[in-house]
């Protein structure tokens, strides 16, 4: 997500390999894409000492699917209906983390139109999409404010809980609010003498909580100076050039480069012969990979899901002595759920069947069976047993 014309449709290509329209112009992304881009993580094999055929692990990497939405350019005054705004918004309901896609280097006003290098303040492009949601989750808790009021005079609603159902259809839940309430000091406060201030640090407080934002600081090769980004506060900031990261993964896709995704190097192909332009093109992304690491791209994908979310990775099989499931696949799939989720909810990422009949789970690593009250760790690998089902 972002304001119009940041490069919001190339991160998406890149991270995806979909191929999208893309263009210097406001607005090129009207419905938006959506597809499968990977996290990484260490693999299970590596714990467990054993080699494996998976298309989705190479080198001990393992690559694990999620689903990246590439919606509509945000302009100021989104919240009320400007541009696209009332669509930007419906579609960011569905994200459970967003990547913000910002124009480090200046290059475009807040409008999306292209400006001089360095003559617009990125700082600016931050700080209203921050207000353009915190202006939305605004709206949606006035709309119904003195309906809630009512309710809490006549007790038929803790406060929690009246304004989470508010917001039900962004997945908020009462511990969310409740949290956010606590932090704030509002439990103590009646509603009726809540200043606007004390709306706004509300909301402020469950976008933050539910809507958690890293910055993706693109075109960053362009940028004069990036300790700009240290003026970026309230959120992760990651430097990128999503167009060198896609360039390399078309290069790698056509066996011109050796090329893993997130590395900071790449290699011409052993006997590739490459054109002076494919030369060009290349140097000037070692340049890029010289200045500011890696393009940037995988780091944020994984920053988001597992820092910004806190996801760990499971491994559902089926013989925990083979690590296998019923056809004899070792480690055939990888999970990604909350940190602090049990054996059940494993179950339930499988089948709802499975997790209705579950009767317990075996930690493949330790031989050991564990209960429903069981705290899975990050990497490990579980067997699921289930009236529902021979097994997981």
């Amino acid at each position: 997500m972002g304001k119009a014309n940041v490069g919001k449709s190339t991160f998406f290509s890149a991270a995806t390999q979909t191929q999208v329209q893309t263009g210097n112009f406001p607005f090129t992304t009207v419905q938006p894409n959506v597809g499968v881009a990977y996290v990484e993580s260490e693999c299970a094999c590596r714990h467990l000492g054993i080699t494996h055929e998976n298309s989705l692990c190479s080198g001990g990497t393992r690559l694990i699917p999620v689903k990246i939405i590439d919606i509509a350019g945000l302009v100021p005054g989104a919240h009320q209906g400007r541009g696209l705004g009332n669509q930007f918004l419906d579609d960011a309901r569905q994200a459970r983390v967003l990547i913000h896609v910002v124009d480090i280097a200046g290059a475009t006003d807040l409008q999306g139109q292209p400006v001089s290098p360095g003559s617009h303040d990125p700082l600016e492009d931050v700080k209203f999409v921050q207000e353009e949601f915190d202006q939305w989750f605004l709206q949606i808790l006035m709309r119904e404010w003195n309906k809630l009021r009512r309710e809490l005079v006549q007790k038929r609603a803790s406060l929690a809980d009246g304004i989470a159902r508010r917001f039900s259809g962004l997945g908020v839940e009462s511990h969310q609010v409740h949290q956010v309430l606590q932090e704030m000091n509002l439990l103590v406060k009646k509603p009726d003498n809540w200043t606007d201030g004390d709306r706004l640090a509300l909301v402020v407080g469950l976008r933050k909580m539910t809507r958690p934002m890293i910055v993706a600081a693109n075109k960053a090769d362009l940028c004069r100076d990036l300790a700009v980004t240290k003026g970026i506060t309230g959120c992760d900031v990651v430097p990128c050039s999503a167009e060198a990261e896609l360039l390399l993964r078309k290069a790698s896709g056509a066996g011109l480069v050796e090329y893993a995704p997130g590395a900071g190097t790449f290699a011409v192909g052993p006997g590739v012969q490459v054109s002076a332009q494919q030369r060009r093109a290349l140097e000037t992304v070692r340049a890029i990979l010289g200045r500011i690491g890696t393009t940037g791209v995988q780091r944020v994908l994984n920053a988001a899901v597992f820092d910004m979310l806190g996801m760990i990775v499971v491994y559902p099989v089926e013989d925990e002595t083979r690590f296998t499931n019923r056809d004899g696949e070792v480690l055939p799939d990888a999970r990604l759920l909350p940190a602090g989720s049990g054996p059940r909810d494993l179950a339930a990422t499988i089948h709802a069947d499975i997790e209705k009949g579950f009767l317990y789970a075996i930690d493949c690593k330790k031989r050991q069976r564990v209960g429903v009250e069981h705290r899975l760790q990050n990497g490990d690998v579980v067997k699921i047993v289930s009236t529902g089902s021979r097994g997981a």
